[in-house]
């Protein structure tokens, strides 16, 4: 199953030649990035798309890879606007507080994104409840955690959440996750909002208890960021790019004719055999991609969140 639903919607054009019924799109051209939206509608769209119904909106913003803080501004801003589209259409009350989870696993840095996000998190919640003359207007109460992963704590992620959720009761929860995507590209220039709530791990075939209204017992929005890709997808990217090549040149079709799909899947499969066929890439400055990309989300989300505090006024209030 593919993290993006625009991944996924396109995918599943290219497998029925037509518009999927039940699914609709909707895209903006911003100048500094593209807007998608898809709406999974239907149960026939569901099995189709494989994704659960609700909204994805996906922002791709190219300048999100570049370490420039001018860039970032209207990155932020447009996180913050989409988010809080999301809130206005769960009719969440401004008083309702939030929990916010990064998701993954500090140790490995393409997975560190939710957990570094957390770290550039505003949290109120101690606020509201030991020193409210510190709060001003606008300010919704706020908590954040970052779980870890079963591998380092031996409890599945979703018991821990659903565990604080019980004693702590939010309105809300809002997870932050590091993705796969199909393609290169996407790599840390692409972030979904998905009022769907997460199956952490679905992109690398790893999945776990889902995160989401059936789960936790409130609404879950998910906010996530590819980090990594499958090297089965590049592999079949480069082939099918070649074919292309081949196609085109009268001289080379007859190669083309051998190059038979099947062919080359074995050919891939078997070069990635050592790993279980699970070979993921992620690019050498992953460090300071994930760093950039959790001040960027963490900023959106606390635009989104706390109205009535500047941007600017954002760091008197981190710990």
């Amino acid at each position: 199953m593919l993290d993006l639903a625009i991944e996924a919607h396109e995918l599943a054009r290219a497998r029925t030649g037509t518009e999927i019924p039940g699914v609709t799109v909707e895209r903006e051209t911003l100048p500094y990035a593209t807007v998608t939206t898809v709406r999974v509608e239907t149960e026939e769209a569901e099995r189709i798309m494989q994704k659960p119904r609700g909204t994805y909106i996906t922002i791709e913003a190219p300048a999100l890879r570049d370490n420039n803080r001018r860039a970032h501004k209207p990155i932020v801003e447009l996180l913050a606007q989409k988010l809080q589209l999301l809130l206005q259409n769960l009719n969440l009350p401004n008083e309702a507080s939030v929990l916010v989870v990064g998701l993954g696993n500090w140790h490995a840095t393409p997975d560190a994104l939710g957990p570094r996000t957390i770290d550039y998190t505003l949290v109120t919640r101690h606020l509201h409840r030991y020193a409210p003359q510190e709060l001003r207007g606008g300010m919704r109460e706020v908590s954040a955690i970052a779980p870890g992963v079963l591998g380092i704590t031996g409890i599945e992620t979703a018991e821990i959440i659903r565990g604080v959720v019980e004693k702590i009761r939010p309105a809300l929860i809002i997870t932050v996750d590091a993705l796969a995507a199909r393609n290169v590209e996407r790599i840390t220039t692409s972030i979904q909002l998905a009022d769907t709530g997460i199956s952490p791990g679905s992109g690398i075939g790893n999945d776990r208890t889902g995160i989401n209204y059936e789960t936790m017992g409130v609404p879950v929005i998910a906010i996530g960021v590819p980090t990594v890709v499958h090297a089965a997808f590049i592999a079949s990217d480069a082939m099918e790019k070649l074919w292309q090549e081949l196609n085109k040149n009268p001289n080379l079709q007859r190669v083309y004719k051998f190059l038979h799909p099947e062919l080359v899947q074995n050919v891939v499969d078997t070069l990635l055999a050592p790993f279980g066929g699970r070979l993921m890439v992620t690019p050498k400055e992953i460090d300071s991609l994930i760093q950039n990309t959790a001040k960027i989300i963490a900023g959106g989300i606390a635009t989104a969140l706390h109205p009535g505090i500047p941007a600017e006024e954002f760091s008197l209030y981190l710990g």
